[in-house]
């Protein structure tokens, strides 16, 4: 029986394509040939303020712009988050994004003592897939993956989403055709695999 995967391509530049989108659309075959059903939203293209306050992150409404985006996450059973390693980061865009959907009485409840209690998005696993220009075996060792870990955990983790799984692809400036085409058929190979668990 297939399943509800939605695809976050979280690469800040819409004006043209890169290895994160190539990754998505190889992952995005990978699904479909197996008979999933994939929705996919690319945080580039949506046009969103970003949060300045505590009171608006609790309060406010959620932009209409992103309706759609909180909704396919809601439908989804996996989500696989695609996005370029910026200053040790994800770009400030997907931050950005991440932070407007993942709001108090949708991601968790935000009621009570032990918000934690609440998890919102439970029953959800993850992928993410990060491309690099340093040697992933650099950043997952030497740098520890620190920021890849803190979404895990203080993002996708504190909202109920688990098991997440990572993908790090580095060297990406050096990367020949063959290289990167390995890569593509990695990522169809994942998504039946993700698919599976």
């Amino acid at each position: 029986m297939g399943k509800r995967i939605l695809l976050i391509q979280g690469h800040p530049d819409a004006g043209k394509l890169h290895l994160c989108h190539a990754l998505e659309d190889a992952y995005a075959g990978g699904a479909r040939s197996a008979g999933h059903e994939v929705r996919q939203i690319n945080a580039a293209t949506l046009d969103f303020p970003i949060l300045r306050s505590q009171d608006d992150w609790e309060h406010g409404a959620l932009p209409a712009s992103l309706n759609d985006a909180q909704a396919a996450i809601r439908w989804c059973e996996h989500m696989v988050l695609f996005f370029p390693l910026w200053l040790g980061d994800m770009p400030a865009l997907l931050k950005a994004f991440l932070e407007q959907v993942a709001r108090p009485g949708f991601a968790f409840s935000g009621e009570g003592k032990n918000p934690l209690a609440h998890k919102g998005l439970t029953g959800r696993s993850a992928r993410v897939v990060v491309t690099m220009g340093m040697p992933a075996a650099v950043y997952r060792w030497y740098f520890r993956a620190h920021s890849i870990k803190s979404l895990e955990r203080n993002i996708l983790g504190f909202v109920g989403i688990a098991p997440v799984r990572e993908t790090l692809v580095g060297s990406v400036g050096e990367m020949s055709d063959e290289a990167a085409g390995k890569w593509f058929a990695r990522m169809e190979k994942l998504a039946r695999l993700d698919s599976q668990s």
